[in-house]
């Protein structure tokens, strides 16, 4: 089947909360299990993975993470404030809820784990999590997101890769990245990354699924054009970001 991944629903279904609808995509891992991903805004994900909730930069000005399932694991990407929020954080932890960040998100938060890029670890039974490095590479914008300092990260469940890559541009690494099912890459210059960086990271990453994101005014529709001839890239475009101001 195409992308190797089994998919439970082409079409993008519904997740309502008590004011809002998310847009969601479901999956079966390699492994046989369900995966759902929730899009929340901007660079707020959910993933539901085997009875187990998975935030990643949560933010409450998108969301009332009061009305989602308590998280098991929440993942923080850097300190900005479009995507670290303590306020969310406190409505979607709960007791053995695991925090995990980059050392300068760690430096405002005073708790929870710190991986900083290059950290690999068996966070829990179910997830393998592996912290990559996110930075600016054009003259003058390494101000937004310095080399060193924020993480993506690689989230293996049931053995399937997901790279949330972040706030980043094509960065050389990238091309080191293996076996991606799905991935996230931001395209919102001069934050992120332009149209032409994100169809190059995506040649070289060659994801199975892309879902561009954080991207808001970007034209984003010239990406997945762009990327019409790389048949093996399945690019998905969701609706909640594309009226997004543009962030950082």
């Amino acid at each position: 089947m195409k992308n190797g991944i089994i998919m439970m629903c082409c079409l993008l279904s519904t997740m309502t909360t008590k004011a809002n609808s998310f847009e969601t995509d479901t999956f079966t891992t390699k492994e046989g299990k369900k995966l759902e991903i929730t899009f929340i805004k901007h660079a707020s994900l959910m993933f539901l993975y085997d009875g187990h909730v998975i935030q990643v930069d949560p933010i409450s000005a998108y969301a009332d993470y009061t009305k989602f399932p308590k998280a098991d694991i929440i993942l923080i990407t850097h300190e900005h404030y479009d995507h670290l929020d303590p306020k969310a954080i406190a409505a979607a932890e709960k007791e053995g809820t695991i925090l995990v960040s980059n050392p300068s998100s760690y430096q405002q938060l005073q708790k929870g784990r710190v991986m900083k890029n290059g950290d690999r670890e068996q966070l829990t039974p179910y997830l393998f999590l592996e912290a990559v490095p996110a930075y600016n590479t054009t003259p003058g914008r390494d101000k937004f997101h310095p080399r060193g300092r924020d993480n993506g990260y690689i989230l293996t469940l049931g053995g399937t890769r997901i790279y949330i890559a972040g706030d980043t541009e094509d960065i050389p690494e990238m091309q080191d990245l293996k076996n991606i099912d799905i991935a996230f890459l931001p395209v919102n210059q001069p934050y992120t990354m332009t149209v032409p960086q994100a169809v190059r990271a995506a040649k070289w990453i060659k994801p199975r699924i892309l879902y561009p994101y954080h991207y808001g005014e970007t034209p984003i529709r010239e990406l997945q054009q762009q990327l019409k001839d790389e048949l093996s890239i399945d690019v998905r475009l969701s609706l909640i970001h594309i009226s997004e101001p543009t962030r950082h």
